[in-house]
């Protein structure tokens, strides 16, 4: 029982994972501007009780954004960021999505019940209960600017289409086959909006035509877990398996592009929007998504890439991003809330960056400037960059000494001829001779040599004493070594092998050298003759 409660107390426990970033490169300007957005140090974690099915932000400043977790709506400030109100009583099952009307006042929410609460931020009284699906309601979205209407889908395949006033139904859009998912208003018509199901099909109704139910169909080819308007009305991007798909509705649903950079099921989507307002440069628009692999990424459908990727320690499931470019809210399957807050000041808000691309500028503290009144001044470290005025003084850089040089710096000449004759370069082993010579030591470390060391010596000179650029010192030196160690020699086996093969060496070159003078003979006369010619 000890030993168990011992290894017990001394298992390893992994640590909890921190948001990181995937790219470890050198980070590029639109890198930069989407880590800039991180969490105040202010702000204390933001954990709800369960998973954050849904996040929106409302269309008014200062930009107040829900969450809807378990039975709750939980709205934050977009100020401070901490949350400012909490509503669970008008529902009775979890809340699955959520939606501001255009001026901020009302919010609408559907839950698991199958109904559809409209409710008022301030007295957080439910002002309309819509009632009509039969099985649990799963996306609730206001028009851009209609304020007496909202949509909403569920798991009764049916899209419905209210009248808030009369808290009656309009229409009941009929055409999918399995749970309608998601769902978005168009941002150019408020009689638009787009359907996703889990029978693989996005569907675009208009409430001005039909008769013919929807005016257009396309095949997400899974089942398709978001759907959103990018901010043209033109083009929609839906989200289902790994994917993230673009189609071009105004030119009858063509598929434009597929992201598949996710390796499990994208959850979310929602368009990021960075850089000017107004002027010269367009406007630069960004498709946000999170998955249960527990990545953000950024895409650029304009160049159809990925641009940056962060990585999560849990499951995503949500994602919202304020229209005033400031806050990025990422809700996580355990109820973990991701908010990040890019610091910029009023007067640059949406202003084109400096490094250029149309991004908004990231604000830097400002350091002190340090002068030379300053006690800090003289303490400046290596790092420190050096200014116009400054003289740059550049350490000298060390240079590497052989050992042989090293040796001899220390006047150990014996070791010093060792060391280079161990060596692989006759260049210097030349060399070291030749400042041996110099300092009148040659011969002495020649004769003070042991029977390893000389069969060294013998090796190299019978290597290298034939070579025309060495033979002019090594034959006089080798003729030296034999006479003053000739007794050596004789009584080792293996100096008179050395000796031998020298000897052949030797008489070869000579041969070699005979041949040469002859050919150089026959050569001659005939050269003579041809410059007479």
């Amino acid at each position: 029982m000890a030993e168990n409660q011992s290894i017990a107390r001394t298992f390893p426990v992994k640590p909890k994972l921190k948001p990181t970033s995937a790219n470890s490169t050198t980070p590029t300007p639109e890198s930069k501007y989407w880590r800039s957005f991180k969490t105040p140090k202010d702000l204390q974690s933001q954990t709800l009780v369960s998973a954050i099915t849904s996040v929106s932000f409302s269309p008014i400043s200062p930009h107040d954004f829900a969450a809807t977790h378990s039975a709750t709506v939980s709205i934050f400030s977009g100020q401070t960021l901490e949350p400012k109100t909490t509503i669970s009583s008008a529902f009775k099952d979890t809340v699955t999505s959520a939606s501001f009307r255009s001026d901020g006042r009302l919010i609408a929410a559907g839950d698991l019940s199958g109904a559809v609460q409209v409710l008022d931020l301030k007295s957080r009284v439910p002002l309309r209960r819509l009632r009509g699906h039969t099985r649990p309601v799963r996306v609730v979205r206001y028009p851009r600017a209609d304020k007496l209407h909202l949509f909403s889908g569920g798991d009764d395949a049916v899209v419905k289409y209210w009248d808030i006033t009369t808290e009656s139904k309009i229409y009941d859009l009929l055409g999918h086959k399995d749970y309608v998912r998601c769902g978005d208003a168009s941002p150019i018509s408020d009689d638009m909006f787009v359907s996703g199901s889990y029978d693989h099909t996005v569907k675009v109704w208009d409430v001005r035509v039909l008769n013919s139910g929807s005016v257009m169909e396309f095949d997400h080819g899974k089942p398709v877990e978001d759907v959103i308007y990018l901010p043209s009305g033109g083009l929609v991007a839906t989200a289902g398996g790994n994917s993230v798909k673009i189609w071009d509705v105004l030119g009858g649903g063509k598929l434009l592009y597929t992201m598949e950079s996710h390796n499990k099921t994208v959850t979310s989507i929602c368009v990021g929007k960075i850089g000017k307002e107004s002027g010269e440069e367009a406007q630069q628009y960004r498709i946000l998504s999170v998955s249960l692999d527990g990545y953000m990424k950024v895409f650029d459908y304009a160049k159809f890439k990925i641009t940056h990727s962060m990585r999560f320690p849990n499951p995503l499931m949500s994602v919202g991003f304020s229209p005033d470019c400031s806050t990025r809210v990422i809700g996580a399957s355990n109820g973990a809330m991701y908010i990040g807050r890019r610091k910029v000041k009023d007067s640059e808000s949406l202003e084109l960056g400096s490094f250029g691309g149309g991004f908004a500028p990231v604000e830097e503290p400002q350091r002190r400037v340090l002068r030379p009144s300053y006690f800090r001044y003289f303490q400046r470290g290596q790092n420190e960059k050096p200014s116009e005025w400054d003289y740059l003084i550049k350490k000298p850089k060390k240079i590497k000494v052989a050992e042989h040089d090293k040796l001899l710096k220390k006047f150990m000449h014996k070791e010093a001829l060792v060391a280079a004759l161990s060596g692989k370069n006759p260049e210097n082993v030349v060399a070291v001779m030749e400042e041996l010579v110099a300092r009148k030591k040659l011969l002495r470390c020649v004769s003070n040599l042991e029977t390893e060391e000389l069969g060294l010596l013998l090796r190299f000179l019978q290597r290298y004493s034939t070579m025309p650029r060495f033979s002019r010192f090594l034959m006089g030196l080798t003729k030296k070594v034999i006479e003053m160690r000739t007794e050596d020699i004789k009584s080792s086996d293996e100096l008179r092998g050395h000796i031998r093969n020298l000897k052949r060496d030797v008489e070869e070159e000579i041969r070699v050298q005979q041949t040469l003078q002859q050919i150089q003979g026959i050569v001659c006369p005939l050269l003579k003759i041809a410059a007479r010619r």
